[in-house]
């Protein structure tokens, strides 16, 4: 089986330092986390410190945020990554 992110929810999460996603690979669910400040490189422009324009630089990013997900997942199989601009390297 491989990791897939048939859901499209994303929530930020200010106090963490994040915004979240979910994946799932068979029957378990892998959360993942990717910091503000990675996002802040990915999409600067986009990016005025609103939950909002965080939310808009997810999508805008999504594919690449995706592929980072399951490099990391392929890395080590668990249950939660949190995704730092290692992740992006």
């Amino acid at each position: 089986m491989s990791l897939d992110f048939p859901n499209s929810i994303r929530r930020y999460e200010p106090g963490r330092g994040c915004v979240s996603f979910w994946g799932s690979e068979a029957s378990l669910e892998v959360m993942f986390q990717i910091e503000l400040d990675v996002l802040r490189t990915l999409s600067p422009a986009v990016i005025d410190g609103s939950e909002g324009s965080f939310l808009v630089a997810f999508d805008l990013n999504r594919s690449a945020i995706l592929q980072a997900a399951r490099s990391a997942y392929l890395k080590k199989r668990g249950g939660y990554h949190r995704l730092s601009a290692d992740a992006f390297r």
